[in-house]
């Protein structure tokens, strides 16, 4: 299941959806809070542009919105079985939504990039490469 060459694999381990290699991210830690959302222009080993076309990534809202909703179903659910009352629910979920965050933002982006970019272990871009040479 989280084997090299699925799309699970390239979503948990914040890699390239095309190679499964390089990183997505710069910074694989989400809880740095500077990068959260900063991404790689070209993927560092296969040099495949992540952005396919100007904003490419506000369909990511989308998948965020999903993650978010299922999240509070969750909390819903373990805090009502609990027999909390509803004000204590509510303010767990607005907790828990908050501190996941940075988390939820990053899985939808890479959810929303594999969705769209198949895996190719072969796949080479010269361009983007030199493009990431020049910029380290």
């Amino acid at each position: 299941m989280f084997t090299k060459g699925t799309k699970v694999y390239s979503i948990f381990n914040n890699k390239c959806p095309k190679c499964h290699q390089g990183d997505f991210f710069e910074d694989s830690n989400p809880l740095h809070f500077k990068k959260i959302l900063k991404m790689n222009t070209y993927c560092t080993h296969c040099g495949f542009k992540f952005q396919i076309e100007p904003s490419f990534f506000y369909g990511a809202m989308y998948i965020s919105y999903g993650l978010t909703v299922g999240l509070s179903i969750i909390v819903f659910v373990i805090f009502y079985l609990l027999g909390l009352s509803l004000l204590y629910i509510f303010l767990a979920i607005f907790i828990a939504l908050v501190l996941f965050t940075p988390l939820t933002l990053r899985l939808a982006r890479l959810i929303y990039s594999n969705i769209f970019i198949s895996y190719d272990p072969d796949y080479r871009n010269e361009e983007g490469l030199e493009c990431f040479r020049k910029k380290s």
